[in-house]
């Protein structure tokens, strides 16, 4: 007998797990049916920037065309669920339509979060979460102008690349002492903000913003920060983090984390045992991870559940990142937390280029995890050595063509 799951969500982790799901049911037990907010099918929301240059949403399509052509899922874009009734087992659409179900997935994903500051409402203030936030920002660019990019996080770092790449003069502004405080430390940033000044992005570290000032025609004029500065912007881009969605009306209402988003175990399944939640809405043991590897962790293991696959309980999941910054590689691993009662911090350094700090277990001494900056070693080569005693030239690995500096043993 086939069974109806219904995905709320068609971003990319509520992608990956229909199509998870599909290539797993091989008894054809499920049918699916993927209820998407935007006009298009998922898409890669991590390549926005790229979406700056080539304009091509086509390239930024996760949809294979088998997936659309399958008998057992049906996408609705531009169909969002507007409520849950889960005794009547039904979700409700904007057209009115209600969809029964056997079995629910949240995927809601999550929101950009603004600081209520006076003056976010005016005109040529953003945030860049879809591809219509891009077409927005682009078509208000103007190049050689000034713009101001609140959140010196991530997204922000990214959003500051996509103003320069539209020809704008992007100032960032974070209220933390330095860039990306949530995976790196000062010296690891200070690799990363020496790069950003020789790439022109003005810093103000340190500092909020106080309002958003408007000028003619209710546009935004400039941005007055904490310190009393007065910086001029022709656009604000805000990048202050996310927030999970976890507003939809669902009656009974599901239990939600302390600090939001829909509460589950670690397999996922909240409260109710027909529903899960996935992604970033979803707080996995309490706590929400707002990556996409995690989210496609969740989404994997729900598809083995639902498909009698074994799934292991996700009561560790990896928030380690590497990218490439304003020219600066970045990256983490295995945990950064440096708990003193366990850990033993050693730090690397070269110069302004480059820069490692390794926690090891002040016991066994095996490696803990990671903060790399600069012209270090990968992620991909250090990861193995997490949970075990490095090896002996550990220095190689952090920085590939020595010599290497320790700075504390």
């Amino acid at each position: 007998m086939t069974s109806t799951l219904v995905v709320i969500g068609h971003g990319m982790v509520g992608h990956r797990l229909a199509d998870r799901l599909r290539e797993l049911d091989t008894a054809h037990r499920w049918r699916v049916c993927v209820l998407g907010e935007e006009p298009e099918p998922a898409y890669d929301r991590v390549r926005l920037s790229a979406y700056l240059r080539n304009r091509s949403r086509a390239a930024l399509s996760l949809v294979r065309p088998d997936f659309l052509a399958d008998p057992r899922i049906t996408v609705r874009s531009a169909s969002p669920a507007v409520s849950v009734d889960r005794r009547a087992r039904t979700v409700h659409t904007a057209g009115g339509e209600p969809i029964t179900y056997d079995a629910l997935v949240l995927a809601t994903g999550s929101r950009p979060f603004v600081p209520p500051v006076p003056g976010r409402h005016l005109g040529n203030c953003f945030v860049q979460r879809t591809v219509e936030d891009i077409d927005a920002l682009s078509a208000a660019a103007r190049p050689g102008r000034p713009a101001v990019v609140i959140g010196g996080g991530l997204l922000g770092l990214e959003a500051a690349q996509g103003l320069q790449l539209l020809g704008m003069r992007p100032h960032l502004v974070e209220s933390a002492p330095h860039l990306m405080p949530a995976q790196l430390d000062g010296e690891a940033a200070r690799v990363l903000q020496d790069g950003a000044a020789r790439l022109g992005l003005h810093l103000h570290c340190g500092t909020t913003v106080v309002s958003v000032d408007g000028g003619a025609g209710g546009l935004v004029r400039s941005v007055t920060l904490g310190d009393g500065s007065v910086v001029e912007a022709d656009l604000v881009v805000f990048a202050a983090g996310i927030r999970p969605r976890d507003d939809l009306p669902v009656t009974p209402a599901l239990p939600l984390a302390e600090r939001g988003g829909y509460l589950t175990d670690a397999f996922c399944r909240t409260a109710d045992d027909r529903i899960w939640a996935v992604g970033e809405c979803a707080a996995v043991l309490g706590r929400c991870h707002g990556l996409v590897a995690p989210g496609y962790r969740m989404a994997d293991s729900v598809a083995c559940g639902l498909t009698g696959h074994h799934a292991d309980p996700l009561d560790e999941m990896d928030d380690s990142t590497e990218l490439k910054l304003l020219g600066v590689h970045v990256a983490t691993f295995g945990s950064t937390s440096g708990d003193a009662g366990t850990a033993v911090e050693v730090t690397f350094q070269e110069g302004a280029s480059r820069y490692a700090k390794v926690f090891l277990h002040r016991a066994s001494g095996a490696l803990l995890g990671g903060i790399l900056a600069g012209e270090t070693g990968s992620r991909a080569d250090l990861a193995p050595w997490v949970g075990r005693r490095p090896t002996a030239d550990l220095e190689s690995v952090l920085f590939p063509a020595p010599p290497f500096r320790p700075l504390s043993p």
